[in-house]
């Protein structure tokens, strides 16, 4: 069994790729720059850019299984490719956001649903076997306070109270890991969860209490946060994720223990994930 990593300098594949070559299963980590890869167990590298149709064939070759990144632009081309190479099984990285009523209009969750979309077309055709991986909020996000709270200013929040589902880049990981090695599990789509609905300020109160340095945070207005960002997200981006905080604001997120389910354990706390990464807090 051989297993094509694309995305491999990413947090959720760097981990997939360890418990791969601890299990003994060949892995092919892919990357637009494979240069930079150093993945366990000298394990082959290759140049997979999934902007890139050309770089498929190669990265393919002999591949039975594939952890695949969600990038829409040449997601039929992808799944085209990998038929012809003979892939069984395609593990797609998606996310929980397609389940919105207004996922295809949605710029966040729209390159997720088109990549599902064309991957079950293939797997309706028998071409292989396809798997859909829908973590809800990553626990990672919350790097994206870290240079404000090693500032000690912390964040500024358009809305303190919206809820979120924080996961472990470890869970989701461990989920793809169980979906490529156990052929009963494959072909189904699993809705992934942190263990706990939490608020931003309730997660900011973690990171003071694991690290042990204050996190504070301001509240700004909507027309405030997206100024501010406006340098770095798109309009249509920082609009939809005004929407989703505005939808959760005060109100818990549905919770499931599809983590257990696929791994044997709980999902990892919020508290775990702070203590694995407090140096990206510290000053």
């Amino acid at each position: 069994m051989t297993v094509l990593v694309t995305g491999s300098r990413g947090r959720v594949a760097t981990t997939l790729l360890g418990l791969l070559d601890s299990a003994g299963i060949k892995t092919r980590a892919a990357s637009q720059h494979p240069a930079d890869l150093s993945p366990p167990g000298g394990a082959e590298t290759v140049r997979c850019d999934l902007a890139d149709p050309a770089t498929f064939d190669a990265a393919l070759a002999g591949v039975d299984s594939v952890f695949l990144y969600a990038d829409a632009t040449h997601a039929e081309a992808f799944a085209d490719r990998a038929r012809a190479a003979g892939v069984e099984h395609i593990a797609l990285l998606s996310s929980s956001s397609v389940l919105a009523p207004d996922a295809a209009d949605n710029p966040i969750a729209a390159s997720h649903l088109a990549a599902e979309r064309a991957l079950s077309a293939s797997a309706a055709a028998g071409a292989f076997e396809a798997t859909h991986l829908r973590p809800g909020a990553f626990a990672t996000n919350a790097l994206q306070w870290a240079g404000a709270l090693r500032s000690g200013q912390g964040p500024a929040l358009p809305h303190p109270r919206t809820h979120v589902d924080p996961i472990h880049e470890r869970d989701v990981a461990e989920a793809a890991f169980a979906v490529l090695t156990d052929p009963r599990l494959r072909g189904s789509s699993y809705l992934l969860t942190g263990p706990e609905s939490l608020t931003f300020t309730e997660q900011l109160a973690i990171i003071a209490e694991v690290t042990g340095l204050p996190a504070p945070h301001t509240v700004v207005t909507p027309e405030e946060w997206k100024e501010s960002v406006a340098g770095y997200v798109p309009g249509a981006f920082a609009d939809a994720l005004l929407s989703y905080w505005a939808a959760h604001d005060g109100r818990p997120v549905p919770l499931t223990r599809t983590v257990e389910e696929l791994t044997g354990h709980p999902a990892r706390p919020f508290a775990t994930w702070v203590a694995d990464h407090t140096d990206s807090f510290r000053p």
